[in-house]
């Protein structure tokens, strides 16, 4: 009997012991969850802190802190850093938006900047990748070349460019403006002011003609006259064409 009233001890023991463990787990784990909830009410731990970093030469910081402000800042825990980022990309000069939450109540952000290196079509800008993007045109403090196409050509167009320009600097001169017609034939206005038409085909061969001619097309110019343009749309040879110097400045200052 006393060994059955030992056994029957232990398991009533055994059992107690698992009850309280059980209870204890319990206990934890509701108190985790009431710590969990009081932190993710309304208004509890708002963002208080924001730091923005990055290359922003365009977009002002007080525009990023509009954008961001659109986002649900009171609560830091249920912010949604996608939200942030999709409102701050949104800006028109901002090329990539990086955002993180830093406890316990800071937001970062890091910024870049799209980077123009050409207007197209008037009324947008290329970017180094060769996208196009529009923004503001008052940003822009420095020089900018124009390139002109049909939709869609603004890739071979900013490659062209890039491509024409780097032969160009051997006669020490670049392009100012570079347009591709309809037609997909090449035209170039020079930063001396010559135009080119290099037409349709073998535009890379044409424009080496031109620069194997320009000493003497330019010994060609007066106090008079300048040269207006040269056509190269031939096989061989090429046309030139002159405009009076004083017809020129009369229409510098229309």
């Amino acid at each position: 009997m006393i060994t059955t009233n030992n056994s029957v001890k232990a398991n009533l023991s055994f059992w107690f012991g698992l009850l309280f463990f059980v209870l204890i787990c319990l206990a934890l784990v509701l108190g985790l969850m009431r710590i969990m909830n009081g932190m993710l009410q309304e208004n509890v731990a708002p963002v208080s802190s924001l730091v923005i970093k990055g290359d922003t030469p365009y977009t002002r910081r007080d525009e990023i802190v509009a954008a961001v402000s659109r986002a649900k800042l009171d609560n830091f825990f249920q912010l949604d850093v996608n939200d942030v980022q999709q409102k701050v990309q949104a800006l028109p000069w901002v090329y990539s938006v990086t955002v993180r939450k830093q406890w316990p109540s800071e937001l970062r952000l890091y910024i870049e900047d799209q980077v123009p290196v050409a207007q197209w079509n008037d009324d947008f800008f290329i970017n180094e990748h060769g996208t196009i993007f529009q923004a503001p045109q008052d940003r822009i403090n420095g020089y900018l070349p124009k390139l002109f196409g049909p939709e869609g050509s603004e890739k071979m167009a900013l490659e062209n460019y890039r491509n024409l320009n780097q032969l160009l600097a051997f006669i020490d001169t670049d392009i100012n403006e570079l347009v591709l017609t309809e037609r997909y034939a090449w035209q170039l206005t020079l930063s001396d002011g010559i135009f080119l038409n290099l037409g349709r085909e073998d535009r890379v061969k044409r424009l080496q003609r031109y620069m194997d001619a320009y000493p003497q097309i330019k010994a060609q110019q007066t106090e008079q006259q300048r040269v207006d343009y040269v056509d190269l749309r031939y096989d061989t040879g090429l046309a030139v064409g002159f405009k009076e110097k004083q017809q020129d400045e009369q229409n510098g200052n229309a």
